[in-house]
């Protein structure tokens, strides 16, 4: 008996062991035709992105146009789409009258005092809100909303006054304060979803590791800011740099006028000349070029942190 177990199981191991027959499906090939086939919703909505595009591009197309054309052409009832026969007369005008690069460096000092202290403002106001939990967190938070419904229109007055008091009128430095004053309370906001979406746990394992809370925020959270910062930066700066109604009460000396000031000069003609509106589109060019280079530095930043501001907070 015990030697013929031993056969049979000396069959078993010897016998090669086969794997179950297994179905194998025929392979299912996704058809490339039926991939590339438009469907007509997706059609009429690349329709409606280029009409949209076109309309969008169409004004900056119209200025470029008009900035190389003389103002005689300008005047015709018959519109001229291409500047056939322009030149860059009207950026040499504009350039000749010698208030253009004042303006400009004025704009320019502005908008970069403003993004700086705005941004470091910012920043704290909002990793206040996120990490610490402090007495007097919540009507913080109601302030900042609060402030955001007050009318610009209605401050003037007050501005003016405190502006004056302080000697300020005139001046870049105050110009820059009420600036910063009226763009932190949204940058916090901003801000605030970008601090809230790094975890803290990710400070906490490098204070394990053997940093200090200074470190493992300056080496781990802050490169992880950027892009909110870089945004926030935007907003910052296209606030300072377009804005014309707290210039045009604060800045009443006719030497120190910021770009959109400025531009209002080649608009008020007076009784005896016509507006050259030539001269007005170089003028509006010239006012955008900087904008358009800063987007240029800016852009790859500037839209991961939106998106990463739309999912975070």
């Amino acid at each position: 008996m015990t030697s013929e177990l031993t056969e049979s199981q000396a069959t078993l191991v010897a016998a090669p062991i086969q794997a179950p027959a297994v179905a194998v499906s025929p392979r299912v090939t996704s058809t490339r035709s039926g991939n590339r086939r438009f469907k007509p919703s997706r059609i009429a909505l690349g329709v409606v992105g280029v009409i949209v595009s076109v309309i969008w591009v169409f004004p900056v197309y119209w200025m470029l146009n008009s900035s190389l054309l003389p103002n005689v052409v300008l005047q015709k009832t018959t519109p001229t789409w291409l500047p056939f026969g322009g030149s860059f007369d009207n950026f040499v005008a504009v350039f000749r009258g010698g208030t253009f690069l004042p303006a400009l460096g004025i704009s320019t000092a502005i908008a970069l005092i403003t993004v700086t202290f705005c941004l470091i403002f910012a920043f704290f106001g909002a990793l206040a809100i996120s990490r610490f939990r402090f007495r007097g967190r919540k009507a913080f938070v109601l302030a900042v909303l609060l402030i955001q419904m007050l009318p610009a229109e209605g401050l003037f007055i007050a501005q003016y006054k405190l502006m004056g008091s302080l000697n300020l009128l005139n001046s870049i430095v105050g110009v820059s304060i009420i600036y910063i004053a009226a763009v932190v309370p949204f940058t916090i906001w901003m801000l605030r979803g970008f601090v809230a979406g790094v975890p803290a746990d990710l400070e906490e394992a490098a204070m394990i590791d053997g940093l200090s809370r200074t470190q493992a925020f300056m080496r781990i959270t802050f490169p992880l800011l950027a892009p909110g910062l870089v945004a926030s930066g935007v907003y910052a700066f296209l606030q300072a740099w377009n804005e014309f109604t707290v210039a045009l009460v604060i800045l009443q000396d006719g030497s120190s006028q910021t770009l959109p000031l400025w531009l209002r000069g080649f608009i008020q003609a007076s009784a005896s000349r016509a507006t050259d509106w030539g001269q007005v589109m170089a003028a509006s060019t010239l006012v955008a070029v900087p904008v358009i280079i800063f987007f240029l530095f800016v852009q790859g930043r500037m839209t991961s942190g939106l998106v990463s501001g739309a999912v975070k907070g």
